[in-house]
């Protein structure tokens, strides 16, 4: 049989009688099955207890340990009582035999309420599997520890380490569907052990082998990138948050998704296997959803790796854009002027509304400063040998429009002249006459290198996201989330188009 089909026949047995718990049974084995610990939160009757019992009946002949937990609780009934014999004999050690330390898997309920004495006896055992037993460090057969609580550990009480150590968190609420409300009340109690069949369980030998095998899943480019755009945003916004992820955390996470990887059957992660990322990142309740979102968000953001930057190309297609646009093509409007010792005018003449005898055939050129289009504020002409023109003002409005004032006998002659509107010989973004053709040549050929580029990334793309679905089939996650990393490819496909029809019209450009 299929690995893969071997634990969806392993999963859905243990499943059997449960109601909404489907994702939480799955992603809860997939951590008994690469050696990580499991925390549950939930309110009281929510089958947490069941779960982990279910949990262990997917392995063979599992020595399984259970306790709940009060501040009376005392280190013997969780490690085993002081052995008497050893006692007499200056020994100071454990009967160990079917307490924690002898167990392969074990469930502790409302673990936050333990003794310190046991809670710090847990930090080793769980996390480095060794149990030092008097004078001598035995080896733990703990797969994994799942414990309980209606409540994440209190801050400041010296919980830190141990609540690090449960790799995956998984909330348990109650039962939320109608449907599946009325089943549950209409059917008899669950069973603690699930009928599995014996070809499905898992050995000892086969998970040591399976974990071996595991560590050698490689992780991809894209899960990489998916991972550091989840830590950029929780830095950014550990101040609201309140969220600290450290280094054995994402360690372990990694492995992780490594190992539904490899139950999946594929030796390379995938978008689908960052998704369980939800479940190791959050803290506490009131930040779960916000995590579980900037987790959907950065998968949701990537794309298949190309093996190019895609931000280089970006940056290269800008610059060029600049280039072209500065070397090719007019910045500003080109106006028609008059030089007169080396400044630019413009030339105006005004004609006077009447004279003495009622007609309007007075005149006067004007020479208009060029760099005062620009500038508010009034100013004088020149007349068409440069003198200054005392009895006019000028002043030019936002709209590049010069308007005319007049004093004295120019005020007679000229009453109100009409404003005047510079010339526009080339409009801004007119292409500029003598281009270089060798210029225009290099532009345009580094506009088409990186459409190339871009073409053969998509051309990538599309040929991997046909099988990419089939690819993102997993155990462990819903469909519905699956496929955010689905639109996530096609945002890339719409994107590198985006860029290529872009690159075609910067060549245009060139070749206009």
């Amino acid at each position: 049989m299929i690995l893969k089909e071997r634990i969806q026949q392993l999963i859905n047995h243990l499943n059997d009688g449960m109601y909404e718990r489907e994702e939480i049974i799955a992603v809860a084995v997939l951590g008994a099955l690469c050696g990580q610990n499991v925390f549950l939160l939930g309110p009281p009757g929510t089958a947490k207890s069941l779960i982990s019992r279910r949990m262990a009946s997917a392995f063979h002949e599992p020595v399984y340990f259970e306790y709940l937990m009060n501040r009376f609780s005392t280190p013997e009934e969780v490690f085993g009582p002081v052995s008497i014999k050893a006692l007499k004999e200056d020994r100071y050690t454990r009967k160990t035999d079917k307490y924690l330390p002898k167990a392969s898997f074990a469930f502790l309920d409302e673990i936050w309420k333990s003794s310190p004495a046991i809670l710090n006896t847990l930090l080793t055992l769980i996390n480095e599997r060794i149990f030092r037993n008097g004078d001598v460090t035995e080896p733990a057969e703990l797969k994994s520890l799942v414990a309980a609580s209606n409540e994440t550990p209190a801050a400041n009480q010296g919980l830190e380490a141990l609540y690090d150590r449960f790799i995956i968190r998984l909330m348990v609420g109650p039962i939320s569907e109608q449907q599946n409300f009325d089943r549950l009340i209409s059917s008899g109690p669950s069973a603690a052990d699930a009928s599995v069949p014996r070809e499905l369980k898992v050995t000892s030998e086969e998970w040591q082998a399976w974990n071996e095998q595991i560590h050698k899943v490689e992780l991809t480019p894209e899960v990489l990138t998916i991972v550091h755009l989840i830590r950029g945003k929780l830095a950014e916004e550990q101040e609201q948050l309140k969220v600290y992820v450290s280094d054995r955390r994402w360690q372990r996470a990694a492995i992780l998704m490594k190992a539904s990887a490899f139950f999946n059957g594929r030796n390379k992660t995938n978008h689908s296997d960052a998704l369980l990322l939800e479940h190791c990142l959050w803290t506490s309740e009131s930040n779960r959803e916000a995590v579980a979102t900037i987790v959907a968000d950065a998968v949701r953001a990537t794309g298949f790796d190309s093996g190019h930057s895609l931000a280089d190309l970006d940056r290269r297609k800008e610059e060029l854009e600049q280039e072209i646009t500065k070397e090719l093509y007019l910045s500003e409007d080109v106006y028609k002027t008059k030089q007169v010792k080396g400044e630019a005018y413009f030339e105006h003449t005004i004609t006077a509304n009447r004279n003495n005898y009622g007609q309007s055939n007075q005149t006067k050129s004007l020479l208009i400063p060029a760099k005062k289009m620009k500038t508010q504020g009034l100013f004088s002409p020149m007349d068409p040998n440069g003198n200054p023109q005392r009895e006019i003002t000028c002043s030019f409005d936002n709209q590049g429009v010069c308007s005319f004032e007049t004093t004295g006998n120019t005020a007679y002659y000229f009453r109100e002249p009409k404003p005047f509107t510079p010339e526009v010989l080339f409009h801004k973004g007119d292409r500029k006459e003598d281009v270089n053709s060798r210029l225009v040549k290099s532009l345009s050929s580094s506009i088409t290198e990186i459409q190339n580029d871009l073409s053969k990334m998509l051309k990538n793309v599309v040929t991997r996201q046909k099988r990419f679905a089939k690819e993102l089939e997993t155990l462990f996650a819903s469909r519905q989330k699956t496929e955010l990393a689905t639109s996530a490819i096609q945002q890339q496909v719409e994107g590198l188009e985006k860029r290529i029809k872009d690159c075609e019209r910067l060549v245009a450009l060139c070749q206009a």
